[in-house]
Order: structure tokens, then C-alpha cells, then sequence
């Protein structure tokens, strides 16, 4: 996987929210974690977590003024992959923009490779 290809951006949208976040908990230096682990109806899963610790298997990425962080694993599911915030009717979340997956489940948390 080439370097660009391992890239994930965030839109502003996402960026906002991960701020809003962040000044809800009141701690400096937290980032967005963004996980992919197996279970969920497609096959794995995204999981979304506030986190200020990172590893050396971590990777940094920051749009917009918002830092994310994800492991060396994950990102191996996620390069190229766009993470958006979208206030709907039904509820507000993050949405992942996965080029990689081919099959998501209805809500959008799941997916198949």
C-alpha cells in the first residue's frame, strides 16, 4: 500500500464535532480514535472512542484543526477512507467513507472486504 493510499481525511464536518467533543471532556492533547475490529453484520466493525494515549502502532492524522488516531492494523482496512459527521432526522453520527469495503450493513457501522 503506497504512502497516499494509506491516508484518511476528515471532512469539516467531522472535524467540528471531534472538536466539540474534545471541549466537552475538557482534556487537552485527545484525539478521535478510530478502530475496526471483527464482529458487527458484516464481517467488522468501526469503533469510536475518545483517546489521548497513542502507541508506537499508532498513526496520527490530522484535518482541519482535529487530530484522529488509528492503529497500524486498522489502517490497513481504512486508507483512502474519508470519516464524515452528519446530522440526520434519525440521529447524528460518524460516517465512514470506506474504499475499501465492499458491502456495508443499512447503518453504516458494519462492512465486508
Amino acid at each position: 500500500m503506497t504512502e497516499a493510499s494509506r491516508q484518511v481525511q476528515m471532512t469539516e464536518s467531522a472535524a467540528k464535532r471531534i472538536q466539540e467533543l474534545i471541549a466537552s471532556e475538557g482534556a487537552a492533547n485527545t484525539m478521535l480514535r478510530l478502530q475496526v475490529s471483527g464482529g458487527g453484520c458484516s464481517g467488522f466493525q468501526y469503533e469510536f472512542s475518545l483517546d489521548s494515549d497513542t502507541t508506537d502502532e499508532d498513526c496520527i492524522f490530522e484535518n482541519h484543526g482535529a487530530k484522529m488516531v488509528i492503529d497500524e492494523v486498522s489502517l490497513d482496512l481504512l486508507g483512502g477512507a474519508e470519516i464524515d459527521f452528519v446530522r440526520e432526522m434519525v440521529g447524528s453520527a460518524f460516517r465512514v467513507n470506506n474504499p475499501n469495503a465492499t458491502s456495508s450493513c443499512g447503518c453504516g457501522s458494519s462492512f465486508s472486504i
